[in-house]
């Protein structure tokens, strides 16, 4: 932009030692100051105490071009009064201005790379990070310090076959994947945005489809992307036979998990939030990905299973067609207890919203133990998402004030413990040794 209207370093160098390049430059440090002031208080008014914004598009996307929106803006105003009325030229204002300019375009598109990411993936340091290198870029292509680097990057050039291979070919290709897999993997998160709000859509083929599209949309980008590069897709050809060897020998639990993922949410035998079964582990599906499906433990901790061990294990899905349980609470009355009040305060307590009472909670007689009669609650529990612990805290502790007022003991284990002395002590017989 600098090299199109004539501006060289030269030229700039030579403005910043008069009068008028020093008052131009500031006032555009005093545009971007305030541009940089306003931010903090956009920052301090809206995202302090608030970290949840950021995962927000259109807000985190706003904050990001407050800063050199602000400055731009300040500068284009102060530039215009200082060419039109003032009728001076200006040198120095305009390169700060389409530096603030370019400022505020870079971090647009590096925010919107990063709301393209899934979230946690691709970090607001590593935003930054890119934000400010694609800046520094531009300064040195307008100053004309690119030319320098790139006559340098082209010069680092490795012969393959009968192609020179330089390193700023390999760059460039790098440069142009990136922006098409970037937008590739924005299309597609915003399809499965879109696919997600349909709610009359099962949530297992909103998955599939979601999936898929993701898939599709990279494998697009790949084959758009190759040619731009300079590579000929016949090339594909080979890396597809050595993908074929490598399914063979090393990758076919990746292929496995992930044809079993698609079966998984295909057929429906798993969806999110179903209570399941695993050898010892109990949990809820917490998220089904490519590879593995997220199981969510009642201690809060997440199992990774991968879809391989749900397709060819036995897996106890307790909520398949009812996600009702059932449970029971245990527990002793003394011998002599009126057993027909028990059982029937019993069930009288299990009188919850989390209780099933189509059918009725039911207490039975279970055994005649040693040091009581053993007595056992059978319930239907509602949500039991929601824990069992609570549920049975609040039933014992109604038991036990019914208990207390219709005077049944809960006993405790007692014993009798008898001493037998068959006849006198024997005295000790001394030893003569000693």
């Amino acid at each position: 932009m600098f090299y199109e209207h004539g501006f060289t370093v030269e030229m700039l160098w030579e403005a910043l030692q008069t009068v008028d390049g020093l008052i131009e430059l500031v006032l555009g440090l005093v545009c971007g100051l305030a541009g940089w002031w306003t931010a903090r208080l956009v920052y301090k008014r809206w995202f302090f105490g608030h970290p949840e914004r950021y995962d927000r598009f259109l807000p985190y996307i706003g904050f990001r071009i407050v800063f050199p929106g602000v400055g731009f803006l300040l500068s284009f105003a102060v530039l215009v009064v200082w060419a039109l009325p003032l009728g001076r030229a200006a040198l120095v204002l305009p390169a700060i201005t389409a530096m603030l300019f370019w400022l505020a375009a870079i971090r647009l598109v590096t925010a919107v790379i990063r709301q393209a990411f899934p979230h946690h993936r691709y970090e607001r340091s590593t935003e930054h990070f890119l934000a400010s290198l694609l800046w520094v870029a531009f300064i040195s292509w307008a100053i004309g310090f690119d030319d320098v680097v790139l006559d340098w990057l082209d010069a680092i050039a490795l012969p393959v076959g009968k192609t020179r291979l330089s390193l700023l070919t390999i760059l460039n290709g790098l440069v142009w994947v990136s922006i098409i897999m970037v937008v590739a993997l924005w299309v597609s998160r915003l399809f499965e945005s879109r696919l997600m709000r349909l709610k009359h859509l099962d949530l297992n083929l909103r998955i599939v489809f979601s999936k898929l599209a993701r898939t599709l949309f990279i494998i697009v980008a790949v084959l758009v992307a190759l040619p731009i590069v300079g590579i000929d897709l016949t090339v594909l050809s080979v890396f597809g036979g050595a993908l074929g060897v490598g399914l063979g020998f090393g990758l076919q639990k990746i292929a496995s998990n992930y044809v079993s993922g698609f079966i998984i949410l295909l057929d429906r035998s798993i969806r999110i939030g179903d209570r399941l079964m695993i050898d010892t582990r109990v949990g809820y599906v917490e998220k089904i990905t490519a590879r593995h499906t997220v199981l969510k433990l009642l201690d809060g901790s997440e199992a990774l299973v991968p879809n391989e061990v749900l397709i060819g294990n036995t897996v106890v899905n307790q909520s398949y067609t009812d996600k009702r349980i059932s449970t029971s609470l245990a527990l002793q009355v003394a011998y002599g207890t009126d057993l027909d009040l028990a059982l029937r305060i019993l069930v009288e307590t299990a009188d919850s919203p989390r209780i099933q009472q189509d059918p009725p909670p039911t207490a039975f007689v279970t055994a005649f133990a040693d040091s009581g009669i053993n007595l056992e609650l059978y319930m239907w529990v509602l949500d039991p998402e929601n824990g069992f612990l609570g549920l049975k805290s609040e039933i014992y502790r109604r038991v036990w004030k019914a208990f207390e007022a219709q005077g049944i003991e809960v006993p405790y284990p007692r014993r009798d413990i008898h001493l037998f002395q068959e006849g006198p002590a024997r005295p000790a017989i001394p030893d003569r040794e000693a």
